[in-house]
């Protein structure tokens, strides 16, 4: 017992050791980092809460979803009384045959199909080079020609395109488990979000989670670059409004929380000690079976 005991006491003491380690001399686990000086520089050139920058016109690739509305305009004479000019007013019309007006997923080879006016290259436009794509493959002659389309002019088509879902750019926040895996979210980029709003739809931080080591990995644009951390001090950006480090998040951002250091060490101790102790049981087990079938029960030894 004396052995055991021992031997939890130094499992303690070596677990407290690692969690002084994790302060700095004189330093008192409590104090805020802005009140010992180890805040983060930010980097200023980076977009943050009160420095935010308009992102670049989206550019569409799959699995998008597109809203497409493809109609004519022509200009045609009302009816008017006899002692009065007549007049000319725009007529818009769907299209003939089979119109275009509803939702079109983006394939994986980067075409939307719109039915009888065929398919239409979209991947790695904006959204007005989409529905410029979109008017001239209705326009051109051949699709024209089609049964019942022989009244359309190709100088009446227009057509309107917007994105409806915007499924190919994505941030990830990647929790860490302290030891038990790691949980990946992957969210839509809505354009202004920053790293409270990424926390925020995942529903806060995780109870494993350390305030201290939350970081975005920033994917380095050219081969060979190097990468982009820009470490975020949460406690400073939750609790003292300190919107220095609450950086806007870009597409293909890694938003990476760290879980707390003892909750590490306890699930490593416990994979290690685990097989031990169910060795240990299986021995104890055995032993009180071998005795419970000699006839000598848990008392044997003992004397009235």
């Amino acid at each position: 017992m004396n052995r055991r005991l021992r031997g939890m006491g130094a499992v303690v003491a070596a677990v407290g050791l690692t969690a002084v380690g994790c302060v700095h001399p004189g330093q008192s686990p409590d104090l805020h980092p802005h009140e010992l000086g180890l805040v983060p520089l930010p980097d200023a050139s980076v977009p943050r809460e009160l420095n935010k920058i308009t992102l670049p016109p989206y550019v569409i690739e799959p699995p998008d979803r597109l809203l497409i509305e493809v109609v004519t305009i022509t200009e045609e004479e009302e009816d008017a009384a006899a002692d009065k000019p007549k007049t000319k007013r725009a007529v818009v019309r769907d299209l003939p045959v089979q119109p275009v007006r509803n939702e079109f997923q983006v394939h994986v080879d980067g075409t939307v199909y719109l039915g009888i006016w065929g398919s239409v290259s979209v991947a790695g436009l904006t959204k007005e080079q989409a529905a410029e794509a979109v008017r001239q493959k209705i326009a051109r002659k051949e699709v024209l020609t089609l049964p019942g389309t022989q009244g359309i002019k190709p100088d009446t088509i227009y057509v309107v395109l917007d994105v409806t879902a915007y499924a190919s750019k994505v941030y990830y926040v990647i929790t860490d488990g302290g030891g038990a895996g790691e949980q990946v979210v992957a969210r839509p980029i809505v354009g202004s979000e920053t790293v409270t709003d990424a926390i925020a739809a995942i529903g806060g931080l995780p109870p494993v989670s350390s305030k201290r080591d939350i970081w975005i990995a920033r994917r380095a644009p050219m081969p060979g670059m190097p990468e982009q951390i820009l470490p975020v001090d949460w406690v400073g950006t939750t609790q003292y409004g300190i919107a220095a480090t609450n950086y806007q998040v870009m597409p293909g951002d890694r938003i990476y929380v760290k879980a707390q250091k003892l909750v590490t060490i306890d699930t490593a101790m416990a994979r290690i000690l685990s097989p031990v102790e169910r060795l240990f049981g299986i021995t104890l087990l055995g032993t009180n079976v071998v005795n419970q079938v000699q006839g000598r029960g848990p008392g044997f030894g003992t004397t009235n």
